[in-house]
Parts: C-alpha cells; structure tokens; sequence
C-alpha cells in the first residue's frame, strides 16, 4: 500500500519543524504531491502537518 501525499495549504506562518517536515515529505509548494511507501515514520511525519496535506491510499 502506498500514500499519496498532496500539500493543500502554504507553509508560510508555519513553526521551522512543520516547514522542515514538509520538506522531508518531498512537498515544496502547494498542490505538489508525492507517493510514500506506508509506514510508521511517513504516518508519523504526517500526524505533524495534518492540516497542511491531504493523504489518499493508492494501489502499487
């Protein structure tokens, strides 16, 4: 299973660890999207920016 992390909201006004985090999952500006293999770290980085990023599971 594989999860598709899209940024939905800017990371302007945000605390260092969200930018940060968002850069670690691969997103740099809105609407940019990357798939991750599902695991505890990626849901964990995840859990950090919920408001940030919208998640969908796709198939491999």
């Amino acid at each position: 299973m594989a999860l598709k992390v899209t940024q939905i909201r800017s990371a302007i006004g945000t605390k260092p660890k969200q930018r940060g985090t968002l850069r670690a999952l691969g997103l740099r500006r809105i609407g940019a999207s990357k798939t991750h293999q599902d695991s505890p770290e990626i849901r964990g980085m995840i859990a950090r920016v919920p408001h940030l990023v919208e998640v969908t599971e796709v198939d491999q």
